[in-house]
């Protein structure tokens, strides 16, 4: 097998996706490995996670960001060859997209493109599929572009939703299907270069 492609992971939250990548990364001849996992915040849980398995971290804050391609000097020191994005709340500016075109992938709650954009993550998705009545809903794992939610599709899986569901419900339902597959689709992308 070739060498394993070095990844970040790109989280905002409890880290949860980024723990089953983790993980799943540890298995041998597992095609990637991750090199670092940085933050958008410094109370994120995932920070944690990767202090468990002595993983380097870095925190962003939201001017550097945005407006510096600092954060690429960082990336290429670390040799990443792909980005994950992670329950990663900020929108991927353009400077990060050139750099790694088609080699930024997220997991976005809802079967895309419905229930996506600004503001559409966490449980403003599953209310709002709730709401809407929907017999279905899964995780899109798509790569990333300058817009929330509109790149190219890689992958969707979908679980039946009842009447009865609650958006807790629902959100507990496709949480279980992220766990299940984001990381072999990353690994499937990458084997496939």
């Amino acid at each position: 097998m070739s060498q394993p492609k070095n990844i970040a992971i790109f989280i905002s939250g409890g880290g949860s996706n980024a723990r089953k990548i983790i993980e799943y990364s540890l298995v041998e001849d597992c095609g990637f490995k991750v090199a670092m996992l940085v933050a958008s915040k410094p109370d994120a849980g995932g920070l944690l996670v990767a202090a468990e398995h002595n993983i380097p971290t870095l925190v962003l804050d939201r001017k550097t960001f945005r407006e510096t391609p600092q954060l690429l000097s960082i990336l290429k020191e670390f040799d990443i060859d792909f980005i994950v994005l992670a329950g990663f709340l900020w929108l991927v500016p353009t400077y990060l997209v050139q750099a790694f075109p088609d080699k930024i992938v997220n997991i976005h709650p809802a079967l895309l493109p419905k229930f996506g954009g600004k503001g559409m993550y966490g449980m403003n998705v599953h209310r709002a599929v709730k709401a809407a009545g929907e017999t279905e809903s899964g995780p899109t794992i798509h790569f990333v572009n300058e817009r929330y939610d509109e790149g190219n599709i890689i992958a969707q899986f979908s679980t039946p939703i009842s009447p009865e569901d609650t958006a807790e419900k629902i959100a507990a339902k496709v949480l279980a299907l992220e766990h299940a597959h984001y990381a072999k689709v990353v690994e499937e992308v990458l084997l496939s270069w």
